[in-house]
């Protein structure tokens, strides 16, 4: 005989109860989500770093790439806007997001920033970082 019971409180509970409970339960807005991350993959070829950043809804005028040695640096002005409206043509809801997002991490290789080749498609930015050519190594003679 199994004596367990689901407790519903809402099924036991006063209607006049759940109405107000309702109505005072706070409501949640899209506001409530974070701001907008840059989410990166980095991988890696014989002679180059691969990375592709998830940076949508931005221009890609307002997305710098800056390159030092084996540090990469990824800078975007991001501007969202969106409005929500009743029935009778109202704004009900405003919201708006703009400021900057950056993301910085370094590589295990120095990059060659002369051939360094950037895109931005669909609200994806993907570098070839190629590696720099490490300089061969010289034997020294011991006097």
């Amino acid at each position: 005989m199994n004596n367990l019971r689901v407790l519903d409180p809402l099924a036991v509970a006063d209607p006049f109860d759940m109405a107000m409970r309702r109505f005072f339960t706070p409501v949640a807005f899209d506001a409530d989500t974070p701001a907008l991350k840059m989410r990166v993959d980095v991988s890696e070829k014989e002679n180059a770093y691969l990375v592709k950043a998830d940076i949508p809804g931005v221009k890609k005028e307002d997305i710098n790439v800056r390159i030092d040695g084996n540090i990469v640096q990824i800078d975007a002005e991001v501007n969202r806007e969106k409005e929500t409206k009743g029935s009778g043509g109202k704004v009900l809801c405003s919201e708006r997001y703009w400021g900057n997002i950056s993301r910085t991490f370094s590589l295990a290789q120095d990059v060659d920033d002369s051939k360094v080749v950037a895109k931005y498609t669909d609200g994806v930015l993907s570098l070839e970082l190629p590696k720099k050519a490490s300089p061969a190594s010289k034997k020294i003679a011991v006097q």
